[in-house]
């Protein structure tokens, strides 16, 4: 039996960084957007180069048996060279490979990171594969005994396959993760609502939050959410409206702002972990696969798990790659043992 199974993407990733890339910076009124820029027409240098394995439910899948949970993932590759090449290395991790799908024609999910010098990115993904993902291509039979379903983004057709999974993990009395995208978030609330209901852990990032609620933070009190006591009100209202029925857990990341998690009852606030960021690539699934796993392990312990979370995202930042900086629980243990100020904030709601 496996403690989880992953679903969504596998990529090849093929991350590039120079030192002449230009952030410009473009501002209104009422919005800032920040662009990563090169020379038009030259030829610019590569400061630094390395080709990684990735897609959410890869990254997840490594990080789920790095944390000593018995792990399997689903995903479609292409009829291509890199194909095999990815099978391998995540059988190399411990991750069971049984039901990794094997398309007979087109590509494997390919993507270009573009790292800037202050450690941000700009991906440019080709979904391949990863967007044909159908119902008839995973056994769900093998599935039934399974601990807990972690959706990672979907992407094209393959987001069709949602409504099924939370159906199946409501049936069968399976713990279900989700961490939808954008692409799937775009649909509206109204195609998310059954979605919600059967979660027990919804994962979204500001902005995604933003778009599935149509609740924007306000500039105006946005510096109530970092106070040492009072929780933005906008955050309140996103993460009430999106908790179900069920006794779910929503969680909302913000990047250098932290994360805040919501149970019905309380908020659990956890500030960014120090680190010195090369790549914020797998940062999210990092942080999100964490957070599940440790809520696994140490018996539903929010707060526990939001700090755990923190630690491990910040581990992968430092480094190129979506896995290469992933560390274990010891290792966790060891950085928070450094870091003894490192607190989460827990409020009454």
């Amino acid at each position: 039996m496996f403690d989880v199974v992953t679903i969504g993407s596998a990529t090849l990733d093929v991350f590039v960084e120079s030192d002449d890339a230009n952030i410009v910076s473009v501002y209104s009124k009422t919005k800032r957007s920040d662009y990563m820029s090169f020379p038009y027409g030259s030829k610019v240098e590569i400061t630094d180069f390395s080709r990684n394995l990735g897609g959410g439910a890869i990254n997840t899948a490594i990080n789920f048996q790095n944390l000593g949970l018995k792990t399997t993932t689903i995903v479609k590759t292409g009829h291509d060279e890199m194909a095999p090449l990815i099978e391998t290395k995540i059988e190399s991790m411990g991750v069971d490979t049984s039901n990794i799908i094997h398309s007979k024609s087109g590509l494997t999910g390919f993507s270009i990171i573009l790292v800037s010098f202050q450690g941000d990115r700009t991906v440019l993904a080709h979904r391949g594969a990863n967007a044909k993902i159908t119902e008839k291509d995973i056994d769900f039979e093998k599935l039934k005994n399974v601990k807990w379903i972690y959706i990672a983004p979907l992407s094209g057709e393959s987001n069709k396959l949602l409504d099924k999974i939370a159906l199946f993990a409501k049936e069968n009395n399976i713990k279900l993760a989700l961490n939808a995208g954008t692409t799937a978030i775009k649909k509206g609330e109204a195609y998310f609502k059954k979605i919600i209901s059967s979660c027990n852990i919804l994962i979204l990032n500001k902005e995604e939050a933003s778009l599935l609620t149509k609740i924007e933070v306000r500039p105006d009190t946005k510096t109530e959410f970092y106070s040492k006591e009072i929780i933005h009100p906008d955050f309140k209202r996103m993460l009430k409206a999106l908790r179900n029925e069920n006794n779910s857990i929503v969680l909302i990341t913000d990047g250098k702002n932290g994360a805040i998690a919501y149970d019905g009852k309380q908020y659990y606030k956890a500030p960014e972990f120090p680190a010195k960021v090369r790549s914020t690539l797998g940062a999210g699934d990092a942080f999100s696969s964490t957070f599940v796993a440790s809520m696994e392990k140490f018996n539903n312990d929010i707060a526990k798990s939001i700090k755990y979370a923190s630690v491990n995202s910040a581990a992968c930042v430092e480094v190129f790659g979506a896995q290469e900086g992933l560390i274990t629980f010891d290792e966790m243990n060891s950085r928070l043992e450094k870091n003894p100020d490192y607190k989460v904030q827990i409020i009454c709601g």
